[in-house]
């Protein structure tokens, strides 16, 4: 709230008392006036709106970006969204970006919104809505619906999620045959030849399944060099965590031996947990072994391991750009 006036912080301090019908995604006052603030304090505004049309969150960014909060109590199920929906002002009149899809992908949330501002008087123009998709579309997790101009917003929206959630359901039922199996995506990078990494794979998910592991998908890259964060792209990583929320995965497995760097970005990133091939093995080591000794040794081999790749996961702070 630094730079504020007072009568500004308490504008924005009355929105929390704004009531939204469960089937509007904002109303028209809202809307008018969040853009008509946002306009004159010359900042993004942001909402995160429940389910019950109550107001979760207020953010206040700068001209170009807002920080999303720590979402973790509104943590969602594999087969469901987050149960908040973000509604954003743009200053520039730009639409949707690709920060702003990456968040509406990352965070699972119920639907993204950028409202973009007339640049003289501040008056809302056009609203810019996406939404995830229970199956990829045209290789993409998300639909992005035609610019709506302000006052013709006839979108139910709680229609939308009640048949989207219905959707994933529905999908996810079909990878998932076991509920009480981890449900894994297998990931190959490859630098060279896309055979070797198809063999390697099918290699893996034998080694998931005796780990007791159900695969649900299998992703290869094929990379010149492999990205040193995240190992894959950060792009293609972006439609995994898409694809996990579709097929119901909540595991994600590398073809390869990842550092524990990498281990904790990825994690961070998706809300996902992530071994690799070595772990893998450990682990069927570990669930074969029959002696006391035998035991203790790939429990130790286990935790000399996993010591350096344990990391908290963290999706606050995540960055819509405007």
């Amino acid at each position: 709230m630094q730079g504020l006036k007072p009568s500004q912080i308490r504008r924005l301090e009355r929105i929390y008392h704004r009531r939204i019908p469960s089937t509007e995604v904002i109303t028209l006052e809202l809307t008018r006036y969040i853009c008509e603030l946002s306009f004159e304090i010359g900042r993004q505004i942001g909402l995160l709106i429940d389910r019950n049309g109550q107001i979760a969150y207020v953010i206040v960014g700068d001209q170009h970006s807002i920080l999303i909060p720590d979402l973790s109590k509104y943590r969602s199920g594999l087969a469901r969204l987050r149960g908040l929906r973000c509604v954003h002002t743009h200053l520039n009149q730009e639409g949707l970006t690709e920060d702003d899809l990456t968040d509406l992908a990352l965070l699972r949330l119920d639907l993204m919104c950028a409202i973009t501002i007339d640049e003289r008087q501040g008056l809302p123009l056009f609203y810019h809505i996406a939404h995830l998709l229970p199956e990829n579309k045209n290789g993409q997790g998300w639909e992005i619906l035609n610019p709506i101009r302000y006052g013709q917003l006839q979108l139910n929206f709680k229609s939308l999620i009640e048949a989207l959630e219905e959707e994933f359901q529905r999908t996810q039922s079909a990878y998932s045959v076991e509920k009480d199996k981890d449900r894994a995506i297998l990931i190959h990078v490859a630098t060279k030849s896309k055979s070797e990494a198809e063999e390697s794979l099918i290699e893996l998910a034998e080694l998931a399944k005796t780990a007791g592991v159900e695969v649900v998908d299998k992703v290869i890259q094929v990379r010149r060099k492999l990205n040193p964060k995240f190992f894959i792209g950060k792009g293609k990583l972006t439609e995994i965590a898409i694809r996990a929320l579709q097929v119901g995965a909540d595991l994600l497995i590398f073809d390869h031996e990842l550092n524990p760097s990498q281990v904790k970005a990825i994690t961070s990133f998706t809300d996902l947990r992530v071994i690799d091939r070595t772990q893998l093995i450990l682990d069927i080591f570990a669930q074969r072994a029959e002696s006391a000794d035998g035991k203790l040794q790939v429990e130790l081999a286990q935790l000399k391991y996993a010591l350096p790749r344990l990391a908290m996961k963290d999706d606050s702070l995540s960055r819509l750009t405007g």
